[in-house]
């Protein structure tokens, strides 16, 4: 996982140099807003998937927390390409991190600095290569998700996601890779670190974005699986319409588009990756490496 240098307050630092106060209000309360990135090798060199989108909901995200970030839109997105380029890392996962630092503990966040820190590794499939093909087994989580009032669904918030912590945790002790929230109305919400589509006759279905992340690899599927002719339709359900769905998958910027063979036990349809999830996974996966010209503007190339 280590690199060689991991960008922060606008210098680039030794990754095992990159250090902050253990009184950083972040560390002690969450006050931090992230974004999950990747970069892909193309034949037109390495290109980072949908940069512009990543940067502006970073920036959304630290306006619904307060914090004013300390660099322009421009220069993240400078920095990033900077962090990737002196890594020398053709394919990469990448974590833009903005925190509130050390000055005054205490809940009121105001008085702390904001700082930012980007980093950039070599990073494979988040839930394992071999998921990617043959699926993983989820359970429906005892944990809700969190009440759309009690926090924000709309900014990658750090404190937001002990919430899928617990949640993942749960999974693992399961015996299961992956989790799936509900809400809290007891509809299906999302998983851990990840939206959750499901296929039915045709159908692709995924829930409103009322109580989940708009992710941007959810927009992408949608727009893909839209352009390949498949319908879209979002829709409120309960648990046990994934247990009858003829596929299902989650989507994201971690987990790329990794297939749900069993939910509590049920074997989702063949209990395996189902036709649909393997087109779009195809498809999607060559819109990460350029083969999909029509899809280039989503690609931003590092020079």
């Amino acid at each position: 996982m280590e690199a060689e240098k991991i960008w922060m307050d606008g210098k680039l630092v030794n990754w095992n140099d990159a250090k902050v106060h253990v009184l950083t209000h972040a560390l002690h309360y969450g006050s931090g807003v992230f974004e999950g990135i990747r970069a892909y090798k193309t034949e037109q060199g390495t290109a980072v998937f949908r940069l512009k989108d990543h940067v502006d909901r970073l920036f959304n995200s630290a306006k619904i927390l307060r914090m004013d970030i300390p660099y322009t839109k421009e220069e993240i997105t400078k920095a990033i390409k900077e962090t990737i380029k002196v890594n020398k890392l053709d394919s990469c996962y990448i974590r833009p991190l903005v925190y509130r630092g050390f000055k005054k503990l205490g809940l009121n966040p105001f008085t702390c600095p904001v700082q930012v820190m980007i980093a950039a590794w070599e990073w494979g499939a988040y839930l394992g290569e071999e998921a990617l093909a043959k699926g993983i087994k989820a359970i429906i989580s005892s944990w809700q998700r969190s009440h759309i009032n009690s926090t924000s669904a709309k900014a990658k918030i750090c404190g937001n996601y002990i919430n899928s912590i617990f949640a993942n945790m749960e999974a693992v002790e399961s015996g299961v890779e992956e989790a799936i929230l509900l809400d809290s109305n007891g509809y299906v919400a999302e998983g851990p670190g990840e939206n959750i589509f499901w296929v039915k006759d045709g159908i692709v279905f995924t829930p409103p974005l009322t109580s989940v992340l708009e992710g941007i690899t959810r927009k992408t599927v949608i727009k893909i699986a839209s352009d390949m002719n498949f319908k879209i339709k979002e829709e409120f359900i309960a648990r046990d319409v994934l247990y009858l769905a003829d596929e299902a998958f989650f989507a994201g910027s971690a987990a790329e588009l990794t297939p749900i063979r069993e939910i509590d036990h049920h074997s989702i349809g063949s209990g395996s990756r189902g036709p649909v999830s393997k087109q779009l996974q195809e498809k999607l996966f060559n819109v990460f490496k350029g083969k999909e010209k029509q899809y280039n503007a989503w690609l931003d190339f590092v020079t």
